[in-house]
């Protein structure tokens, strides 16, 4: 009578055993590492593969190792001159220590964007508006240290911070606009001004060098009288020297 007894009493027993002995087994992708706890102290890291746990005395915490790519919600945040802003950024960012992770923060993929949004109103705040609109490299740099001297002590790393889009007040815009306008107009005046100065630098070498024969210029004006000719469209009253008119009436064949 004690044989059925203890059948029934070994099944319960045996399926129980077989749910721990399952519980226990544990498979990591390649890209995860489990943390192990033993009786609630930190024991070890495990690789990928597959592990065994002590049943009822050590838990797993797993870590994903992959970059995680995460886009802020726009902050508005106001510039070290005083404009106000709307940015937003992307981050690029992975757990290097997976026990450093789980035991040093809570939830740290949730810190994580935190502290970037912190940073990021840190970092614009000691930027001027000029400096945003035209060297974002240094601010995305500036960005990428204040993040890793936080996040380092948790164990994760930053592989790249890039501000993605910057929205400025509609009367900064038509202000930058004018100012724009007024830079290319002052480029377009110099433009012009040294166009003139390298002008009337080459004609007062060609005077000097006219100056020089005395009948360079006659032969100048000659010359001028030529190409306007060409037209044969109107009528040129040109006014000569009488010394040269006295030098043609000298030429043979020349009439009086």
């Amino acid at each position: 009578m004690l044989l059925p007894t203890m059948s029934f009493t070994l099944v319960p027993l045996g399926g129980i055993a077989l749910l721990l002995a399952l519980k226990s087994f544990g498979i990591n992708q390649e890209y995860e590492r489990g943390v192990v706890f033993r009786l609630g102290r930190l024991q070890a890291t495990k690789g990928p593969g597959w592990f065994w746990l002590i049943p009822l005395v050590e838990r797993v915490v797993k870590v994903d190792l992959r970059t995680i790519t995460y886009s802020l919600d726009t902050q508005e945040t106001v510039t070290r001159d005083g404009v106000a802003v709307r940015v937003n950024a992307v981050l690029w960012y992975r757990a290097f220590d997976a026990a450093g992770v789980v035991t040093t923060v809570t939830n740290w993929e949730s810190a994580i964007v935190q502290a970037a949004e912190t940073a990021l109103r840190d970092a614009i705040g000691q930027s001027d508006l000029d400096q945003m609109l035209k060297d974002r490299t240094t601010i995305n740099k500036r960005l990428h240290e204040l993040l890793t001297l936080t996040c380092i002590r948790w164990g994760v790393e930053f592989d790249a911070v890039e501000i993605k889009d910057l929205d400025i007040p509609p009367q900064m815009q038509r202000a930058i606009a004018r100012e724009a306008e007024a830079i290319r107009e002052k480029r377009a005046r110099i433009i012009k001004a040294e166009g003139e100065q390298e002008a009337a630098r080459k004609l007062n070498e060609a005077a000097t060098i006219i100056g020089g024969a005395p009948g360079a210029l006659e032969l100048r004006r000659l010359q001028t009288l030529a190409e306007i000719g060409v037209e044969h469209n109107s009528t040129i009253i040109a006014m000569f020297p009488t010394e040269l008119l006295e030098a043609f009436k000298k030429l043979p064949g020349a009439t009086g």
